[in-house]
């Protein structure tokens, strides 16, 4: 449950009303969300004030990160701009322990959410199998050969993509990434921890999809 006053008055908003953001947002009268879309962008600015001078540093001009958030929330991944922005705001506070510069991480959770919903992912789960694969860090490299964000192996390339690809490059590694494990979805009928088991080549044990269900539960659950 969140707290803010605005203009004297106290707004209470309750995070975990529903499963489904979205849904929830979209039984909101119009004049709710407006005052939710002014408390998301009130928000935004908290967290620029209260984040360490680092990362201050990084975005000395508030003003051009609510540009960003903007245009972050015009992509046609997410049903209308109020439900963008409020989805940006939120995760992008929880993604604020692994990756500092508010800039970074709104292009990530804008890619993520676009490359989640054109293989009809949870884009908070693909969040999750991040956090477990490389903690964020595009540079990540496992003693096996994995590659960037979501630890994808080379061979994919000359599966679903190409030779030259770069896999540690945001866009394309989140292409694979989120292609790879939708392809085990539908390949194991939609059982996530088995689908979790292929993608990181432990099928038949329960260890690393137990890991990703507990980084989304503890970190990056909707509501």
């Amino acid at each position: 449950m969140a707290k803010l006053f605005v203009s004297g008055k106290l707004f209470v908003i309750n995070q975990r009303s529903s499963t489904n953001p979205s849904d929830a947002i979209q039984k909101q009268q119009p004049a709710l969300k407006r005052q939710l879309l002014l408390l998301s962008t009130i928000a935004l600015f908290f967290s620029l004030i209260l984040s360490p001078r680092s990362v201050l540093a990084a975005s000395s001009h508030p003003a051009e990160l609510l540009q960003a958030l903007q245009a972050a929330a015009s992509t046609q991944s997410f049903s209308d701009k109020f439900t963008a922005q409020v989805w940006l705001v939120d995760m992008s506070n929880r993604l604020k322990r692994f990756i500092p510069n508010a800039h970074a991480r709104l292009r990530l959770l804008k890619q993520v959410h676009i490359e989640a919903s054109k293989h009809q992912l949870m884009p908070e789960l693909v969040l999750a199998v991040i956090e477990v694969e490389s903690h964020f860090k595009a540079d990540a490299v496992s003693v096996a050969g994995a590659q960037g964000l979501m630890q994808v192996m080379p061979f994919w390339k000359k599966e679903i993509g190409r030779s030259e690809d770069n896999l540690f490059d945001m866009h394309t590694n989140l292409s694979y990434g989120c292609t790879i494990l939708a392809y085990y979805l539908k390949k194991e009928a939609n059982n996530l921890t088995r689908a979790l088991a292929r993608y990181n080549g432990s099928i038949g044990h329960t260890k690393y999809p137990e890991r990703v269900m507990r980084a989304w539960v503890k970190h990056w659950q909707p509501g």
